[in-house]
């Protein structure tokens, strides 16, 4: 076993004498940096809105449509009725239950903080997404 380890061994020698060392070229870094600096611009995120303005405007255009036609074209006087009757029978469910003021501030304030980062958020990734 030896002996074919070393012939092995001058098999690899013999290889590598007579291969000459290969360089790169002289513009082989910036090749390669070049090449880095377009993966780079690849795996930038573009910033994409979870809801599209034209979908804001058409939501928009419904709500308003929906005032509209509710304000214009609706009995008012069954409305109020049908709108008292519900508004008794939630009243009636609901008229055993006391909130203290700390509850009642909780359930205030809690909505408030979250607008207030959801707006903070909102700008933050506006600045990180910019181009």
């Amino acid at each position: 076993m030896k002996e074919s380890d070393k012939n092995i061994e001058q098999l690899i020698e013999k290889m590598m004498a007579e291969d000459k060392l290969q360089s790169p070229s002289i513009d082989f870094t910036s090749k390669i940096m070049a090449e880095v600096h377009l993966l780079e611009e690849k795996k930038l995120k573009v910033y994409k809105p979870l809801i599209s303005k034209p979908i804001w405007i058409l939501m928009g255009l419904a709500l308003i449509a929906l005032v509209i036609y509710v304000s214009l074209f609706t009995a008012s006087q069954n409305n109020l009725e049908i709108g008292k009757q519900y508004a008794d029978q939630v009243a009636s469910l609901f008229s055993g239950i006391h909130f203290s003021k700390n509850i009642l501030y909780a359930i205030l304030i809690v909505p408030i903080m979250i607008l207030l980062q959801v707006g903070i958020l909102k700008n933050y990734f506006d600045k990180k997404y910019q181009l």
